[in-house]
């Protein structure tokens, strides 16, 4: 692994991909990290493992919804963090944060699916921390402001982050830049957009019924908020093998920073242009 900070893309597709996984992310700072998301399921493990990244490494986890390819996840970390803990094989707390949407809808998935012993760790050794709008945690070494990206298809929550060495990272969500979002990733030296298409085959995904953008759509707010460096994640994947080269080339046409098209497993570092 490259020296922190730097991010391993976990998972790079939408909801309905089956050739690769749903989109979450690993951040990694010199003395923290945040897991972003956790996918649809088990497959989180696999992800993990085939990344390096031991669950002793995962103490914070930030849900941005309650979208099953974004909640279930946590639900089975929660299952194998728990009795790692209790073991004294992981240091307690584990923290996850959220909306109140979605520690609600989190909470009652635990209860309905795991066993009375785990459940019970909620409020103990698992920590389920509702986070407001505009509020600002320090997580490990970096601060970390949440805000409401103004979805109209559920709650959702995003994330500025200044991380140790001053640089700015922004988290979209899973959704465009909605205004909301705007004063948050202006200007910001990386930006992690979603991009759920190309355009010429916007008329077959159909990603503005489903409040989602192209990747030149993707490029061009990143361009007029002066942004450094583009994320482009939350893909179809039905174009896997020429996704980086075609979804660049989109993007180059409107945005002239550095524009990454990771694909799952992939590292990112973080460094200063």
């Amino acid at each position: 692994m490259p020296t922190p900070p730097y991010i391993t893309m976990l998972g790079t597709g939408n909801a309905m991909c089956t050739r690769c996984y749903n989109t979450c992310f690993y951040l990694r700072t010199p003395d923290g990290s945040l897991l972003v998301d956790a996918g649809g399921g088990n497959g989180i493990f696999r992800q993990l493992y085939r990344a390096d990244i031991p669950f002793e490494s995962i103490n914070n986890i930030f849900i941005t919804h309650a979208h099953p390819d974004h909640i279930l996840g946590a639900v089975w970390l929660v299952r194998k963090i728990s009795p790692l803990i209790y073991k004294g094989k992981h240091k307690a707390p584990l923290r996850i944060y959220c909306n109140d949407v979605v520690a609600a809808t989190l909470t009652q998935i635990c209860q309905l699916v795991l066993t009375n012993k785990i459940f019970a760790s909620i409020g103990d050794t698992i920590l389920i921390t509702t986070v407001n709008d505009q509020q600002t945690v320090n997580i490990d070494d970096m601060q970390i402001t949440f805000f409401d990206n103004g979805s109209d298809k559920v709650r959702q929550f995003a994330f500025h982050a200044l991380l140790p060495d001053q640089q700015t990272l922004v988290c979209l969500g899973d959704e465009p830049c909605n205004p909301p979002a705007e004063r948050y990733a202006n200007g910001a030296d990386w930006l992690l957009s979603e991009a759920f298409c190309l355009t010429k085959d916007a008329d077959n995904f159909r990603p503005h019924e489903k409040h989602h953008s192209t990747a030149a759509e993707a490029a061009a707010k990143a361009q007029q908020l002066g942004v450094k460096n583009l994320i482009l994640y939350h893909t179809e994947d039905t174009h896997l093998t020429t996704r980086r080269l075609t979804y660049t080339a989109e993007a180059k046409q409107h945005f002239n920073g550095n524009i990454f098209v990771p694909d799952d497993i992939e590292t990112i570092p973080l460094a200063k242009s």
